[in-house]
């Protein structure tokens, strides 16, 4: 070409979730039985719609108006229906107006990080979320800055990392927290949020909370959301129903902004993330008038109840099979449908292996081995792949030091589920004892 095409910041985005992909269907295209653990797709993993959704979605189908525009933020009435929802918390009161919809939470991350000048900075937590760590790098062109979730503290974030991160570092303006979280799995609580805050009010920053996952917890936990806490102070509030209705295929997300009037900067902020809605027209209707439908239908409580009691289940299954392997740091989840497993690194070594029978998937393994600097966690990925089929998404992945992987507790199948990770544990026992 003659001159280059891409912006600085741009060979930033990576999403491994997705990349291990290609390394899966060439092992299936050997004969190799895949199992999907590398993406959270409740759908891929067996969940049933129930039939009274089903129902709501086809009567709107055949309806004329669902096949037109929006306004650019969204459908009214659904737009009122969720600053309801969010004004019965008691905490920040918003309208409709404080409503923004996208096509999916990853557009609404990157129309966020677009329109941030590159040196203004959003801390996040690590092992972090890859669109949220891409988007950030991108659009400052450099490493992402995060702030540390300890894995012998249940995950909880090192508050005293992220306070010396925030004052010795006045590019950042703002905290990104995602509550639940994932990859972890763990949720905030209350107390750990107003910290966040108190950072937050002390250097006068923005507060972003991804609560996508918001109403996924089990075995007695309940999460709080950042309204409830935020006070006055600026904050967004990222959502959406892929998870929790499950619909991923629909590409449905929504922005809440609180106190919109805090601070200048940041209503210029919403006024902007607001026009580029309008020039892109609107997003996609059909999901978004279904949301007043489905959650305000009777069943709706009882089913989101019913789904979380058997993650929650799952999560204790999952804790039965691997908290006792010697070389593995293991918590059990307490949200949304992950589980990050971390090596202790004393037991991870660079020449250990499993057995690959078939010769075609060891040559393509050696292949892949051949990766110049490949983090240890990866290589014990690409062994699980190979050996068993089973597809992980390696942590370093994650923009994080530690070194693991992360796992889904999506399998609806018990049977399947616990034969899966009863395979998992074996490989992790003889990866580390060979």
């Amino acid at each position: 070409m003659r001159t280059i095409l891409l912006r600085p910041g741009a060979e930033e985005l990576n999403y491994e979730i997705r990349g291990i992909v290609k390394k899966a269907r060439q092992i299936e295209a050997l004969g190799q039985t895949i199992t999907w653990e590398n993406i959270g797709d409740p759908i891929q993993k067996n969940n049933k719609i129930p039939t009274w959704i089903k129902e709501i979605v086809s009567e709107l189908v055949s309806q004329d108006h669902t096949y037109g525009y929006a306004d650019s933020k969204g459908v009214l009435e659904t737009r009122k229906f969720l600053a309801n929802l969010n004004n019965q918390k008691k905490g920040v009161q918003i309208t409709a107006e404080d409503v923004l919809f996208f096509n999916g939470l990853g557009d609404a991350i990157a129309k966020l990080y677009q329109f941030l000048i590159p040196t203004a900075r959003i801390i996040g937590p690590s092992p972090a979320y890859s669109t949220h760590s891409s988007a950030e790098a991108a659009h400052a062109n450099t490493a992402p800055i995060t702030y540390k979730l300890d894995p012998d503290n249940q995950w909880l974030p090192d508050m005293e990392d992220l306070y010396n991160k925030v004052k010795y570092n006045p590019s950042i303006v703002g905290i990104l927290i995602i509550n639940p979280d994932n990859p972890t799995g763990m949720v905030y609580p209350k107390e750990v949020l107003d910290g966040f805050v108190r950072i937050a009010r002390e250097f006068k920053l923005l507060l972003i909370a991804d609560e996508i996952y918001q109403n996924i917890t089990y075995n007695g936990i309940e999460a709080v959301a950042l309204s409830e806490v935020v006070g006055d102070l600026p904050a967004i509030s990222l959502k959406g129903i892929s998870k929790e209705f499950p619909w991923p295929g629909s590409r449905c997300g929504w922005m809440e902004f609180y106190n919109r009037d805090a601070s200048k900067e940041f209503s210029k902020l919403v006024q902007t993330l607001e026009n580029a809605k309008m020039i892109e027209v609107c997003s996609t209707i059909l999901p978004q008038i279904s949301i007043p439908k489905i959650m305000s239908h009777a069943n709706y409580k009882s089913y989101r109840a019913a789904e979380n009691e058997k993650i929650g289940k799952r999560s204790q299954i999952l804790n039965e099979l691997l908290a006792d392997i010697p070389g593995i740091k293991f918590n059990p989840t307490q949200g949304a449908f992950y589980n990050t497993i971390v090596f202790d690194e004393a037991f991870l070594k660079s020449n250990q292996s499993l057995p690959i029978e078939n010769q075609q998937v060891k040559v393509l393994l050696e292949s892949w081995l051949q990766e110049e600097n490949m983090p240890l966690d990866k290589r014990f990925v690409y062994y699980l792949l190979a050996s068993t089929g089973i597809c992980v998404v390696p942590i370093s992945s994650f923009c994080s030091d530690l070194r693991g992987f992360r796992v889904t507790l999506l399998e609806d199948d018990e049977v399947t589920f616990k034969n899966t990770f009863t395979r998992l544990a074996d490989a992790i026992k003889a990866y580390l004892g060979s």
